[in-house]
């Protein structure tokens, strides 16, 4: 047994699951003999690099990963999405996942659930053990269940994430001091609430570390200046999560996720000023910032990332495009997409995904109608105002990725092959040796 002692007399299997929000697996398997702990789990257990969903942003890859389903059934999208029937938009949050989240699943077995730092998880759900909300809360003091734990995260340094607008700043320095904070208190406050040992499921996630990739990951790729930093604060997550493994109780499998993979980024792309010089996108007046400012004479628009939608008669408010035209118009659409070259000649697009192929459920009238993939490189963006260039440069040179996500299993009868992030919670529910219906999952169990 470790530190992490059990408190009662429950003799099920337990999961302890941790987050690493963005973590590429080939940059961790290329760097094993520095992170040495990840390394020997990989070796004792089960890894290997996995596929994120579509689209592959954190607010529609939280959802789906804690519940094993699809955007078309949790109702998320993306980081904005949009209103039935309107061109309003709003940001999801933890009450607009419309599927069976895990930790649910557990309370409602009678067992126990501590649930820290989930992105797309505010409010805090009061039918759970405890819980923290993760990315897009506004502070602790609201994100906190119950009164203990909000008392016990405002004593410490906790921080709901890092401040990412000290990224934008040539000199990363105060960055990254910031990044360290925010995953030392991380560390302590998930430390201190596995000690407790009165939980079934532990789950966690690190968000700390898809910051540090946005604005670093070029850095370690292409040797430049920040490259060691980079280095060194991943050593420290793994470190950590060698800490953590090494005094969880023998009943405990320890796992280890990200939600999508990274890549260095060359090139941003404003899809919407690309559909507005393409024809498919005009406003109905020249001071336009939003989603609702479009003319009746827009055949399509999109959303972050690379989420496309026709401008359909009947759905949208002002649509333009009759049923009868809808397929010849998307598939004209996907057509323009997918031969779309970037300033240095190659192919933005990867490939690009009808909605019937990538959702399904009750909640699928708001999907996206096409999403574009990118290449290696490019960023998909969208925004209605300020891009006179469809191609241009932020501050970040890091990006997402649809592949190359991360899974470490501490079982070695776990078989990390075809994998995708709906598989992650049936096989959760199978290591607590849970009963459920397969056939609820978009998913498989690994195990």
């Amino acid at each position: 047994m470790g530190l992490f002692d059990r408190l009662r007399g429950d003799d099920k299997p337990r999961v302890a699951f941790f987050g690493i929000d963005g973590v590429p697996y080939s940059f961790l398997e290329d760097n094993f003999d520095e992170f040495e702990h990840l390394g020997a789990l990989a070796d004792e257990g089960s890894s290997g690099a996995i596929d994120s969903i579509v689209p592959p942003e954190s607010s529609a890859c939280w959802p789906a990963l804690t519940t094993g389903v699809n955007p078309g059934q949790t109702g998320v999208y993306g980081f904005q999405d949009r209103e039935v029937g309107s061109y309003d938009t709003y940001v999801p949050m933890g009450r607009d996942v419309q599927a069976t989240r895990l930790w649910d699943r557990v309370q409602d077995a009678g067992r126990d659930a501590t649930v820290m730092n989930v992105p797309v998880t505010f409010p805090p759900q009061r039918n759970v053990q405890r819980m923290v909300s993760g990315f897009l809360s506004p502070g602790v003091d609201k994100a906190a269940y119950p009164d203990e734990m909000r008392e016990y995260l405002q004593s410490t340094d906790y921080r709901i994430d890092a401040n990412a607008k000290l990224g934008h700043d040539e000199d990363k320095s105060e960055f990254i001091e910031n990044a360290h904070e925010t995953l030392d208190a991380r560390y302590e406050a998930f430390k201190h609430y596995l000690q407790e040992d009165d939980w079934d499921l532990f789950f966690g996630v690190f968000m700390t570390t898809d910051r540090v990739n946005h604005f670093l990951y070029k850095h370690y790729e292409e040797d430049m200046e920040y490259k060691e930093e980079f280095l060194d604060f991943y050593r420290k997550v793994d470190r950590y999560l060698g800490e953590i493994r090494k005094n969880l109780p023998d009943d405990v499998t320890m796992m280890v996720a990200s939600d999508h993979g990274f890549t260095s980024l060359d090139y941003e792309v404003h899809f919407n000023q690309w559909l507005a010089d393409e024809g498919w996108l005009s406003y109905e007046d020249d001071d336009h910032d939003e989603l609702g400012d479009i003319s009746e004479d827009t055949e399509a628009y999109s959303l972050i990332p690379g989420r496309f939608y026709i401008n359909l008669e009947g759905r949208e408010p002002r649509g333009s495009v009759p049923e009868s035209e809808y397929e010849a118009k998307r598939d004209q659409l996907k057509e323009a997409l997918e031969n779309l070259e970037g300033p240095d000649g190659r192919k933005v697009c990867d490939r690009v995904v009808e909605k019937e192929e990538a959702f399904h459920g009750d909640h699928d009238d708001i999907a996206p109608d096409l999403v574009a993939i990118p290449n290696y490189g490019f960023d998909l963006k969208a925004g209605f105002k300020g891009h006179d260039d469809v191609f241009g440069h932020g501050p970040r040179n890091g990006m997402h990725s649809f592949d190359n996500a991360s899974l470490f299993v501490d079982d070695p009868e776990a078989t990390v092959r075809d994998v995708d992030l709906f598989d992650i919670t049936p096989t959760i529910l199978d290591l607590m040796e849970m009963e459920y219906d397969a056939a609820e999952f978009d998913g498989q169990s690994l195990v």
